[in-house]
């Protein structure tokens, strides 16, 4: 099957459903945190080697750390003649410890660099797998903006988590243990003492970040709208200086920049005091080190070796506070993250079971009372019975919203009806695999989809394996030599995303022509030629006719010029079939069909 999925989804027929241009705002905590976690962890047990190797570089970069100061001491008291040893081999040994603890933090770094980019790999690819295996119904009624920041953001976010915020957590929390261990053995009173600076770092720590978080919530709330309004101007300047609202489109930007200098200022402020706060507890922690433990040591507790390591240890000891403190709200953005990332990997696939479909040259379609809709008590198609029969061309026309396009989905299985059946050559299409479906079935739509590939490439998507020649026919068919002479490599050029290096007319002529590329049995026009002008249509409308031989085909055109000529008009009218005939029979009628020709080319009221 050549094609992409139809443009005209069911979002503005169905009371409630999401809006694909509403900006997808970050959840902070997780609903099931610990079944989340859970699951988490079978990445890491994937990864087992590599998780048991960063835990040994932890551990063993934190023992250095913790033991590093006594030898400190150590030293200090050689050097005071408090205590016996030889100065030289204690320095020494200090050196190599401190050397150690860098290629430990070293070693875990990297290793954790490593396992982060490994549980992200597979992660991105199961979801990716999913995404691609989703029906059509998931991400018609999901925002895409969504989907993409679950595939992006939150799995950065975990990314993140692993390679930074896992290893400080198990580094400050041995950090923290270690360091309380050896304080108390040296001296539990100072110990003590040293706790006062512990408990005021965590509550400054605490006061001070929901601070931050709340500022930063706003300040990041109002850095969207401000993008988003530099997006829109972009886009649309055109109309905001055919409307002369550069004045309104400006007053309203510097009002959402000053209200964003505002909650970045306060942000600033918070986030940059908290340094100096924690400065000058360290600070006050050190005082009371030196006071108490000058104290202590006049009265021999201690030695002044000691009262030197305190300092170390008490600076060792709030630091990693600190760092769990901010890893905290880290790892509760990673697990609503990865929660979000769950909920998608656990959508239901698109059901491929079945029998293939029967390989006949002529495909004969039928629908047999068919009735559908979107949403409960909102029917969308009433009761609608129609056969196309094989080779011959049947157009669909009516208002806006009638279903149309509905119709074509429901045919190609993007969704499933609700009562009914849609027979191929009397096989019903329930019991034949979407798959095998979808490879008789080529479909050109108005809003084209050309992928960031060669034109080549593009083609192909039509049909593997499609020889040169064909690709030439088909191009030939659909009037793209001239465009392809004009291009600098031909088959070969390079498009842009999405085809923006192209006219709109020009990216409709290559859908055409993939659809060719496919050879169909069954051919789906989707006001495929309204991007091209007059003299282009008729002729691409020409080459139609002999695509179109021996061909099922299924027109949707609101202009009724291009259809005029097909063996069957179907008039549709909220969901069921108001009319049908030849083009000259349904105006004889004066029905609908009348009204809506009159209204195109008799100069009717519209």
């Amino acid at each position: 099957m050549s094609t992409q999925r139809t443009q005209k989804t069911p979002e503005q027929r169905i009371p409630g459903m999401v809006n694909r241009r509403e900006r997808f705002q970050e959840v902070e905590h997780a609903e099931n945190a610990g079944k989340t976690l859970r699951r988490v962890a079978v990445y890491f047990f994937q990864e087992k080697a590599m998780v048991l190797g960063m835990l040994a570089a932890v551990v063993f970069g934190t023992l250095c750390g913790v033991y590093a100061p006594s030898l400190q001491s150590r030293a200090i008291d050689i050097l005071a003649g408090t205590a016996s040893g030889n100065l030289l081999r204690t320095v020494l040994l200090m050196l190599a410890v401190y050397v150690l603890y860098c290629l430990g933090q070293l070693l875990q770094n990297l290793i954790s660099a490593r396992l982060s980019q490994n549980i992200v790999r597979r992660m991105r690819e199961e979801l990716f797998g999913k995404i691609v295996d989703l029906p059509v119904q998931y991400l018609d009624t999901h925002s895409h903006g969504d989907v993409m920041s679950r595939m992006t953001n939150d799995v950065e976010n975990i990314s993140t988590t692993v390679s930074q915020s896992l290893p400080s957590l198990f580094s400050g929390v041995l950090t923290i243990l270690g360091t309380a261990a050896i304080m108390l053995w040296y001296c539990w009173q100072l110990a003590l003492l040293s706790l006062v600076t512990v408990i005021l770092t965590v509550l400054a720590t605490k006061l001070l970040s929901g601070k931050v978080r709340t500022y930063s919530r706003r300040r990041q709330a109002l850095l969207g709208q401000l993008n988003g309004t530099v997006e829109e101007m972009v886009a649309g300047y055109r109309t905001v200086v055919a409307y002369n609202r550069q004045d309104k489109t400006t007053e309203d930007f510097c009002s959402t920049a000053d209200s964003l200098t505002r909650e970045g200022i306060k942000t600033d402020v918070c986030s940059g005091v908290m340094g100096p706060i924690m400065n000058a507890i360290g600070n006050i922690g050190f005082v009371i080190i030196a006071a108490f433990g000058g104290y202590f040591s006049i009265h021999g507790l201690i030695s002044v070796g000691v009262i030197s390591a305190f300092i170390v240890y008490a600076k060792q000891f709030s630091r990693p506070i600190n760092e769990i403190a901010q890893v905290y709200g880290q790892l509760q953005t990673a697990i609503a993250g990865a929660e979000r990332v769950f909920s998608v990997l656990d959508e239901a696939d698109e059901d491929k079971s079945g029998e293939p479909i029967a390989q006949d040259s002529a495909k004969t379609v039928t629908f047999e009372g068919v009735n559908f809709s979107y949403a409960p008590q909102h029917p969308v198609i009433r009761d609608f019975s129609l056969t196309v029969p094989s080779g011959k061309k049947v157009a669909l026309v009516g208002a806006t919203g009638s279903g149309k396009t509905t119709i074509v989905n429901l045919l190609l299985r993007f969704y499933d009806i609700d009562s009914g059946a849609i027979r191929i050559n009397g096989q019903n299409i329930q019991h034949i695999s979407r798959g095998s479906l979808r490879r008789d079935i080529a479909i050109v739509l108005q809003d084209t989809v050309l992928f960031s590939d060669t034109i080549r490439q593009n083609l192909l998507y039509g049909r593997d394996g499609a020889t040169e020649d064909e690709l030439r026919r088909a191009l030939d068919m659909s009037h793209c030599r001239e465009m392809l002479e004009s291009l600098p490599q031909g088959l070969d050029t390079m498009l842009a995303e999405s085809g923006a290096n192209i006219s709109q007319g020009q990216r409709q002529l290559l859908a055409i022509a993939r659809a060719f590329v496919a050879d169909p049995k069954i051919l789906i026009l989707d006001e495929a030629t309204s991007n091209v002008d007059t003299r282009t249509e008729k002729a691409i409308q020409d080459a139609m006719q002999l695509v179109m031989q021996n061909r099922t085909s299924i027109v949707i055109a609101h202009r009724l010029s291009t259809i005029r000529d097909s063996d069957l008009i179907v008039v549709m009218d909220q969901g069921h079939i108001a009319e049908c005939g030849s083009h000259n029979a349904l105006l004889a009628q004066k029905g609908k069909y009348y009204e809506l020709y009159q209204t195109q080319y008799a100069g009717f009221a519209t």
